[in-house]
Order: C-alpha cells, then sequence, then structure tokens
C-alpha cells in the first residue's frame, strides 16, 4: 500500500519543523536531539519522495547526500583534494 503524496508532505514538513525546534534550542555541538530530528527528517523525506514517485512517476530534485560519499568524491587518487584545483587555466 502507497502512501498519499499530502500525508507524506505534511510529515515531511513536520520534519523539518521539529529539526528547525531542535536546532534552535541545540545544547551543545553534538545534541542528540539534532541528530534525531536530522534523521527523522531523512526518513520523511526519503517517504515522500517515494510517495511521489509511486503515485506520479515523478521525483524531487533534491537529493540526501552522506558526508562520508562527499569526502570520497573529493579526493583525488594522488592523494590531492579536487577542491584545491585552480579552475582559471
Amino acid at each position: 500500500m502507497s502512501t498519499d503524496p499530502r500525508v507524506a508532505l505534511q510529515a515531511l514538513v513536520a520534519s523539518l519543523e521539529e529539526h528547525l525546534s531542535a536546532v534552535s534550542s541545540r545544547r551543545g555541538e553534538d545534541d542528540p536531539a539534532v541528530e534525531s530530528a536530522v534523521f527523522r527528517m531523512i526518513d520523511a523525506f526519503e517517504e515522500y519522495e517515494d510517495a511521489l514517485y509511486d503515485t506520479y512517476g515523478e521525483v524531487t530534485p533534491l537529493d540526501v547526500y552522506d558526508d562520508d560519499e562527499d569526502d570520497d568524491e573529493d579526493a583525488d587518487p594522488d592523494g590531492a583534494d579536487a577542491n584545491d584545483v585552480d579552475a582559471r587555466g
């Protein structure tokens, strides 16, 4: 059974609001409430995207990324950071 995209969207918006609340009342750099809100937001986004695709065959232009994956993509096989390349030619 597929979730109604509108219901999934409402859950996503609620998770974004929860994240904002957690961030605004953060109790230190590694506040578990913020981390928990992030994971709920990711889950809600994925549920919304799945519902959108199942119902309309459409996806969002957004992508959830993992910090570890981002680090791997920027790494040069020779050990240089891809962001350090001068693009002025």
